[in-house]
């Protein structure tokens, strides 16, 4: 296994590559679905013959994003590849079950931002300093000359805006605004794709919103939220998986709190963990390998295999007895 930091290096393996599949985590969030079809949309450009696969396939509300129909889901029958790029993802068990049974490929290439990534790909370029991994690819594109289409440009827009909170978080740097410059020279319509990401809700999210507010529950010192999600709440409400993205962070806003929970009931009897902290003195990363999971130092999750009681219980006693008094 070899480790590079140099985003010219992967651009030099690239070429004895002739068909390449490109991939990122089960329940794709903006960063994955933008990262990949960018990625897909300069291999493409570059003369590869190029595969997009995602075990979850597109979300519905991601359906704005340029050349979205390049992305399928994994046939679930074996498929051979030169290579694979593998985007915003920690381990490969995060690509899902069917996504690894249906290809094979002698170069795993891995480029990500998360700090809890595993090296798994025989490249691996990891910058957990980078808020997403679209500005470690805009940033590896604009330096390496590679010309950046206004379909490219749009995707790695949505990446970086969707996973910084629309530039609001921490790892929010000059360099993230700059890159973002640079993609809007290229051609992003600021205001279409703003309306798209953000003002484009479908009531069913926000009848959830509305029984995430009235069910919320504040810790009694007031430095913990959290909310649950029942199946059958889920199930009431025809929630789709990508409609729960950003619940969390309206909990989160609440003055004086410090770590913000999601619990989100799943079918298979475990329970999807989202931890947000507002604070350097609660690693959400940290807490959330416990149980196997990962991310980033104030954003992580995992999956809990045992009922939405018991998981609520255990991680709330949990975290209390983790943040300083």
């Amino acid at each position: 296994m070899s480790v590079t930091n140099s985003f010219s290096e992967i651009c030099k393996l690239l070429p004895q590559a002739r068909r390449i599949l490109v991939v990122s985590h089960a329940r794709p969030d903006g960063d994955a679905l933008g990262s990949t079809l960018a990625v897909a949309l300069w291999l493409k450009s570059e003369g590869h013959q190029v595969t997009v696969w995602n075990e979850d396939g597109l979300p519905e509300k991601f359906s704005y994003l340029p050349e979205s129909s390049l992305l399928s889901r994994p046939p679930g029958r074996l498929q051979h590849f030169d290579a694979v790029f593998v985007l915003d993802t920690a381990n490969k068990e995060r690509l899902g079950k069917t996504v690894l049974a249906s290809f094979e490929a002698p170069l795993w290439i891995a480029l990500d931002h998360h700090v809890s990534n595993d090296q798994f790909g025989d490249i691996n370029f990891i910058d957990a300093t980078a808020p997403a991994t679209g500005q470690i690819l805009a940033e590896g594109m604009l330096q390496e000359g590679i010309i950046i289409t206004p379909a490219m440009a749009t995707n790695l827009y949505v990446a970086i805006s969707t996973d910084t909170g629309s530039f609001q978080y921490s790892q929010t740097s000059a360099k993230t605004f700059e890159i973002a410059a640079s993609l809007i020279r290229a051609g992003v319509n600021v205001e279409a794709i703003s309306q798209a990401m953000y003002a484009s809700q479908p009531w069913r999210r926000f009848e959830l919103l509305r029984h995430a507010l009235t069910n919320v529950q504040l810790s009694p010192d007031g430095r913990v939220v959290s909310f649950a999600l029942s199946l059958a709440d889920a199930l009431s409400f025809g929630i789709q998986p990508e409609d729960t993205e950003g619940i969390i962070d309206v909990a989160r806003s609440v003055e004086g709190v410090m770590v913000a929970v999601f619990f989100e009931e799943l079918p298979e009897g475990k329970v999807r963990l989202s931890l947000r902290s507002k604070t350097e003195a609660f690693d959400a990363a940290l807490f959330c390998s416990f149980y196997g999971g990962g991310g980033h130092r104030m954003a992580a999750g995992a999956r809990i295999a045992s009922s939405l009681e018991k998981v609520e219980k255990e991680v709330l006693a949990r975290i209390a007895a983790t943040l300083p008094p």
